[in-house]
């Protein structure tokens, strides 16, 4: 029926390790069941399927680690007859003549050394080995010398008398040890963001975007919900986010082989720092189609599992745009850098009390800076600043949202 792929977990990802089969031949599988445990370099990611069937063989075996599309299971139509392996058939006997053919001519003999030299009928030895052969009881006439002109020499002496100590064996080389994950994480990272900024023509937009009416709305919602549902104006900002991409397919998709490919929905990307260094962006798929508390709820279930294990490959292969909001560290600004093959990345810094002037009244309000990094090749300045000025006007209606 097919093969069941290593699967390809982002551009940054070229092969994975097999940790853990959670199937064995004969077991029946179903759209999206987890079949595998894959580690990449930046986590342990579990894999899903995505048809029915019987597995019929396991093709990479546990440990082994194999590039992306490597084949790593044949699965089969289920009721279907398992596949037969036929041998091929013995070659025919070859009948030998019994007349045997003429013999190549042997090469030709290739004339002996000339004997070494001699002093008369006593073998060339050296002074020290001399005086070693006396020493060690040694005749120097029955030695082979391998010096100059077939002379003795102390070592000829010292191994016919059994005292030269065999070399000690090299050590065999050890393996190169592997980079632990944060280094192999953060290799993995810095290749993605030099082929980013290599091959895509970024452009960096910036619009500042009053919050009072966010934080307003978010404070009368947290009233009527428990604690671990409240909300948050990043919540809004994500699903604002993910409205106006909606509307801007020019900042939704994928540049793949020189061409431009909309997506045919808007999973946004999160950008998840771990605890342990590196960051994993997770989809959340069909944002745009979610409330905000449907949103929020999303974002604590992918944080979570980002950070103690649980992603599912499909989410870390799916982001159409991402987003990074590093406003809980205290920047107000970020200067994104879009994660290839996506053509943009929107960024949120710290909601900060700013003067702001509203008609001819000067009020203090709560501001947040969105930037945008876009490419040249799908979009300009004009689309960004539409797009961003689209999240503005989401975000000062957060109860439609």
């Amino acid at each position: 029926m097919g093969e069941f792929l290593m699967p390809t977990l982002g551009a940054d990802m070229t092969e994975g390790k097999i940790v853990t089969w959670l199937v064995a031949p004969g077991d029946e599988v179903h759209h999206g069941d987890i079949v595998a445990t894959v580690d990449t370099s930046k986590a342990e990611i579990d894999v899903e399927i995505f048809e029915d069937g019987v597995v019929e063989e396991l093709l990479v075996g546990v440990g082994e680690k194999v590039p992306v599309g490597t084949p790593l299971a044949r699965i089969a139509a289920v009721g279907a007859e398992p596949a037969v392996v036929v041998e091929a058939a013995p070659p025919a006997p070859v009948t030998v003549p019994e007349t045997p053919a003429a013999a190549p001519p042997a090469p030709p003999a290739r004339p002996a050394p000339p004997p070494p030299p001699t002093d008369g009928h006593r073998p060339r030895i050296s002074p020290l080995a001399r005086r070693v052969a006396a020493d060690l009881g040694v005749d120097p006439e029955e030695i082979a010398g391998t010096g100059p002109h077939g002379s003795v020499v102390r070592a000829d002496v010292e191994r016919a008398a059994g005292t030269t100590p065999a070399p000690a064996p090299k050590p065999a080389p050890s393996p190169p040890a592997e980079p632990d994950r944060a280094t192999a994480m953060r290799d993995a990272i810095g290749a993605l963001m030099s082929r980013s900024k290599r091959e895509i023509p970024h452009y960096h937009l910036a619009l500042d975007i009053d919050l009072h009416l966010t934080q307003r709305w978010v404070t009368r919602r947290n009233e009527d919900l428990p604690l671990p549902q409240r909300l948050t104006p990043a919540g809004v900002l994500l699903a604002a986010t993910a409205r106006a991409a909606a509307h801007h397919s020019d900042m939704n998709g994928h540049h793949v082989d020189g061409a431009f490919h909309p997506a045919d929905g808007v999973h946004l990307g999160v950008a998840i720092s771990l605890r342990a260094g590196g960051l994993l962006t997770p989809a959340i798929k069909d944002a745009d189609s979610l409330s905000v508390d449907e949103l929020m709820e999303r974002l604590r279930d992918v944080v979570h599992r980002a950070r103690t294990g649980g992603l599912r490959a499909s989410e870390l292969a799916a982001p159409t745009l991402t987003v990074t909001d590093l406003g809980d560290r205290g920047v107000d600004l970020v200067h994104g850098v879009i994660y290839p093959p996506q053509v943009a990345l929107v960024g949120f810094g710290a909601v900060r009390s700013r003067p702001w002037a509203d008609g001819d009244a000067l009020a203090v309000r709560p501001v947040v800076t969105a930037t945008l990094a876009a490419d040249h090749r799908v979009s300009d300045g004009h689309r960004g600043a539409l797009f961003l000025r689209e999240i503005d006007r989401l975000v000062q209606t957060p109860e439609e949202l």
